[in-house]
Order: C-alpha cells, then structure tokens, then sequence
C-alpha cells in the first residue's frame, strides 16, 4: 500500500516518534498563569508580594493552608478565590515587573515557578499544562538593545525546557479596548508557530474564551480507552483494536451514607440467614429455575458458566451494503473503534486497508462482539476523516453499532382495532397550515451540544452552595425551556392560530382530547360545572357561614360552592366546610363550635379561640 498509517490515523497532537505508545493519562495538571501587571488592570498599587518556593521576584503563587500545590480545589480555596477582587491590591499587588535598568525578568521567574509547580507526575499518566493570561504582547517592550536580546533568548529557552518535559504552554491572549494583540511580537516564537498559523490561532483562542466560562460547571471527559479488544477476521488473522464510549449519559455521582455519629463512611455488608432455623448461611445460596413445576438448582458458577457465550473478542461475519443498516437498529449508543499496533504489529495496516475498502464499496460490516455479559451483533461502519481550517472535526476509523436480535424487534402495534376502520386523514387545508408552523418554528443551527442537563447543573450547584456555606441558592438557567419570547412573535402567534382552527375548529378547547371530540367525562363536567353556577346563587353564602349554618347542607349543595370557585370536591362534609370557610376566610370561633359539634361523637374536641 502506498498509504502510510502513521500519517493517516495520527491525531494532531501525536508526538511524531510516539505514535504507537498508548498514553493512558488518567490525571491532568494545570497551571494558570495570570499576567498581574497594570495593564490588565484598571488600578494598581506601588508594590508586588512575592510567593513561590524559589522565592522568585515578580510570582505569586495562589493557595491557601491545609493544601498541597495543584491539589483538587477544596472549599475555601474556591471561597478565597472569589474574594481575590477585593483582597488582590492589599495581598498580591501589581507593578510592571520588567522593567529598563532591572535584570528581573517576571515571566522568565513565572515559567519556572510553573515549571515547579509540575515536577511531580509522570508525563505518561499525568497532562501537564500551563495556560498564559495576557494583554502584553511584548512583555519586553521597555527593555532596549542586547538586555532586551538577551532576557527574551532565557526567557524561550525556559518555555523549550519545560516543553521538553512534557509540559505544553498555551496562551489565551487578552486584546485592549482599540490595541488588538500582536502575536508574532514575541509569543509566536515561544508556542513554536508558523506566520500561516497564525488567523487559525486567533480565531480558536476567541473560541475558547467564550466557552471556558460555561465549562466550569461541566464534568470533562478525557479522550480515554474504554478496553482493547481483538478483531478476529478469518484464516487466523486477527488485529487489535481501542474502543472509545462517544456518548453516555452523565450522572450525579453515587451517594455514600456516612455514620450518624462519626460522619465516617460506611461499609455495607450482606449475609443470607436461613428461614428456617436463623442460622448463618455459610456457603453461596443456590439459584433455581422453575421447569415444568419442577426447581432446576443452580450455583453462581454455574450459572455465570452458562451465560458465557463467547470470549470477548469481535469476530467478522461478513459485509453488507449500507442501505441494508436502519436507523431503528441502533440499540444503544456506539462505540467508536480505532486500531492499535501495541501488541499487535501490523493491526493499523489491516484496518487501513479493511476501512478504505468499506468506503468504496459503501458497506458495513457484520461481526459478533462476544461480550461475556452482553454478547452482540454489530455493525461496523467506515467514517472517514472529515478536516476543516481549524484542523481535524471528525477522526478516522469505525463506529460499532449494536444490533438487535429477532427476538429484539417487536411487531408495530395496531392502532385501530375495529374490522373496517376508518382511520383520519389530513385534508390539505391541514397539512398547508401544519407546514407553515414548522417552517415557522425551525431552530436555526441546532445541536444538542448547545444544551446542559438542567437537573445535573442544579445538583452541582446545590452541591456547591452547601460546601460553600453559601446562603443563596446560585441560578441555573434552563436552556430547555421553551423561548416565550420568541413564541410570541406575531407570525408565529398566527401560524398556530391557522393550524388550531383548521385542525379542531373554532370550538376547540385545549381540554377536550386529542380526537377533537368532547369525552363523555368532559361533557359531565361541563355539566355539573353549568348546574353548580345555577344553583349557587340560591344561597347566601356569607349569612351561612357568618351564622354557621352550613353544617344544615347537603353534601350536594356545599359543593356547589367548591364547583363555581374551582375548589376540590373531595372528603367528608366536615373536610367541605373547612375549604369553604378557608376559602371565605371565615376561619373563626364559629368553625370552632361546629367542629365540636359534629366530632363530639368521636371524643375529639378542638379547642376554642378567645372570642
């Protein structure tokens, strides 16, 4: 083949002599580097406190007691943090730390305490990043002649040294009202771009910017194996293969009971006792399966041994034409597949050659995924790689789509029931005003990615106001909510109207059912609802209840009351009166008597307010 794998199947980050060894970084590290000189602020103070393990000029390093460097964010550092408004003048401060006449160099001394920050950690296990803010395009800009060359020479080759252990430096540059920020003054050469890269930079790093905030409260997943898996194709050829999970629901994670006392977590543990004489059950109990009213037994080995299907490899059934695959046989979400020469060598040739030629031929493939717990049929189907200016939006490789069993599908059920049916049809009247209401209502550029689980953001923020010790209750927006100003733009007020009336009619009301007819349930209501309003004004229901005499009521005629003023009709006589009288507001000493009276039967006396 005259493909190389390496340049097809590497992504842009790939290290070029690295390719094949799997990075399972499970941690990530991160420094952010805020640039506090006068110009990112709109006041500043005469001095700079210095805090880092150098003991370097120029860097504060944030934290607070009781909390390693690059520890998970504990709560008062989070409290403290968001207080660093008001207290940044008086405990940090702000001056320009390069300076004409001063050897200092400020940037230099921060990529450093950075670079400390990130000495522990693997670079195999551990992502180590620094994130730069700044509104200086030139940190050097006072500096002249060869001590301007000279700090700028240290200061790359300190950002080279840190790249070299792994550690990436990128930059979020910050443009000034009217002074846009100029990358190839200087920081062009310390992330190590090209002049061409240079619109692509800008554009993303904008991008990012806005995003970062409406990430906060996201849980970010990092691009991680879920297993590696064999590919059995035939003949004894077998390849290897990395399975990624692209889409699973997020959860709040899982409670822990803490003891009541301790507040320490406990440790559930279970024990079968038998019914019959209470004693400790010490072997595993037997499970059974009824069979022609006889128990089959079964030991867990045993039966762990009959669900064993197949070991867990993927094995080729063939191929067919991708017409053949429907969207409904999709059972979950799928697995993205993508090939590895760890153990295997030769595996990405393989699957090169197999994907290049599912694309041609628009065809999937069928194999049989022996999971031990859920051995599947699915389906494998080519994606090719989609790029754009901004680099690559879609990987190459396959996607792993679990297909159903016969026993899986399930015939559509019948919607009418009656020998000869007559079923509905749309007149065109009705599909005319439908179309304009959808044309209407269209969401422009939609994607679920622009919507956040409304539940989950709650949760995490319900979680934050109680670690926090905070007394209000942060806002979450629900971005499922319908937009009510948009709804109510006249054309689309209209568009509804047209299809109400030429779907239900002028009479519609939006409680009868779907059908467009009233239910038999529907007319009785509307009925004791017209009776109620006839009725009611025969009573003088303030004299009633002012002189209690509407314990001398019917059931009946006390909820002709409930009826017209839309109160529940449920409960005893007693439990009427009291919504009545709740409702009136006449919740006084005469309730008092009458609930006395009609309860003395049952021993029960409420006690009377003073009159």
């Amino acid at each position: 083949m005259d493909i190389d794998p390496d340049d097809v199947f590497r992504d842009d980050d790939d290290p070029e002599d690295q390719f094949y060894q799997e990075r399972d970084a499970t941690k990530e590290e991160l420094v952010f580097l805020v640039d506090a000189s006068p110009k990112m602020f709109f006041t500043t103070c005469s001095s700079r406190e210095k805090k880092n393990l150098q003991d370097l000029n120029g860097v504060f390093v944030f934290n607070v007691p009781e909390r390693e460097d690059l520890d998970a964010p504990t709560a008062r550092f989070i409290k403290e943090f968001d207080r660093i408004e008001e207290t940044f003048s008086k405990e940090i401060g702000s001056k320009y730390g390069i300076l004409s006449g001063s050897r200092d160099n400020s940037l230099y001394n921060a990529l450093w305490v950075a670079q400390g920050l990130l000495r522990k950690g693997s670079a195999k296990t551990v992502d180590k990043r620094v994130l730069l803010f700044t509104n200086e395009d030139d940190p050097f800009g006072s500096i002249k002649g060869v001590t301007k060359m000279d700090m700028m020479r240290t200061t790359l080759q300190r950002a080279k040294d840190s790249q070299d252990l792994h550690i990436s430096i990128e930059v979020l540059p910050l443009s000034r009202p009217g002074d846009e920020f100029n990358l190839s003054t200087f920081y062009v050469e310390l992330l190590g771009m090209e002049e061409n890269e240079l619109a692509q930079f800008k554009a993303l790093a904008g991008e990012r910017f806005e995003d970062m905030n409406d990430q906060l409260r996201k849980r970010m997943f990092r691009k991680r194996r879920v297993r590696r898996i064999n590919f059995i194709i035939s003949g004894g050829v077998c390849i290897e293969l990395n399975t990624y999970a692209l889409v699973r629901p997020t959860n709040p994670g899982t409670i822990t009971w803490l003891d009541s006392v301790t507040n320490l977590p406990l440790q559930t543990e279970r024990a079968f006792i038998c019914s019959d004489t209470g004693a400790l059950l010490q072997e595993p109990p037997k499970l059974f399966q009824s069979y022609k009213n006889e128990s089959v037994m079964f030991s867990a080995s045993e039966l762990s041994e009959i669900k064993r299907v197949s070991t867990g490899h993927l094995r080729l059934l063939g191929f067919k034409p991708l017409s053949c695959l429907k969207d409904y046989h999709n059972l979950r979400p799928s697995t993205f597949v993508f090939p590895s020469d760890e153990e295997v060598i030769g595996s990405t040739c393989i699957f090169i050659a197999i994907h290049r030629s599912m694309l041609k031929l628009k065809r999937f493939a069928v194999a049989f995924y022996g999971n031990p717990s859920h051995p599947r049929l699915v389906a494998l189907v080519a994606q090719e790689e989609i790029r754009s200016s901004s680099g690559q939006v879609e990987p190459p490789g396959m996607h792993m789509i679990y297909l159903p069993y016969s026993d899986d599908i399930r015939p559509i059920e019948e919607l009418h029931t009656e020998a000869n049916p007559i079923a509905a049809r749309a007149t065109d009247d009705q599909i005319k005003s439908a179309s304009s209401l959808v044309k209407r209502v269209d969401l422009k550029q939609f994607s679920v990615c622009q919507f956040a689980n409304p539940a989950l953001q709650r949760h995490y923020a319900v979680l934050q106001a109680l670690a926090l010790d905070e007394d209000d209750m942060p806002d979450i927006r629900d971005e499922t909510l319908p937009d009510e100003e948009g709804m109510s733009r006249p054309g689309i007020v209209k568009a509804m109207e047209e299809f109400k009336l030429s779907v239900y009619g002028e009479d519609y009301e939006e409680n009868d059912v779907a059908s467009g007819k009233t239910s038999e349930a529907s007319k009785k209501r509307k009925a004791i609802a017209g009776n109620a309003t006839k009725e009611y004004g025969n009573y003088d229901w303030t004299d009633l209840a002012d002189n209690g005499k509407l314990k001398d009521l019917t059931v009946a005629e006390l909820k002709y009351y409930l009826n017209v003023n839309n109160l529940p009709v449920t409960g005893k006589k007693e439990a009427l009166i009291s919504r009545i009288l709740t409702h009136m507001g006449n919740d006084d000493l005469d309730y008092f008597i009458y609930e006395y009276e009609v309860r003395n039967e049952e021993l029960t006396v409420t006690p009377m307010r003073d009159a």
